[in-house]
């Protein structure tokens, strides 16, 4: 009976680590939200994530396996942007500010 109850306790902690890492945030351009279908991306070690879409409000969600260090790739109207974050456990929150200099897409941490 003790080998199930540590055996079922294994099995509830497995999917909790396997979404280990998430980044999350809303992405304005000046000072408004970018709005729905700008598409943001991860590369997080040697593991690329495919690209999600915004919603209405700016707002996008990546759920990556790895911790550590990500590059976000952020594409708006065929231009894209790239800026690091780092992943936690718990998440992390990086809201992103584009902006257009020269011609040229940017993204910085708000």
């Amino acid at each position: 009976m003790k080998k199930l109850a540590t055996t079922f306790a294994l099995l509830l902690a497995l999917p909790t680590r396997a979404a280990a890492g998430e980044v999350y945030g809303k992405i304005t351009l000046g000072s408004a939200a970018v709005g729905e279908g700008t598409e943001v991306s991860a590369k997080c070690g040697a593991k690329a994530y495919p690209a999600v879409k915004t919603d209405k409000t700016g707002s996008f969600h990546l759920v990556v396996t790895e911790t550590g260090k990500c590059t976000l790739t952020v594409t708006q109207k065929g231009q894209s942007a790239s800026l690091e974050v780092v992943s936690y456990d718990e998440g992390a929150q990086a809201d992103i500010v584009l902006e257009a200099k020269d011609g040229k897409l940017t993204a910085r941490r708000k």
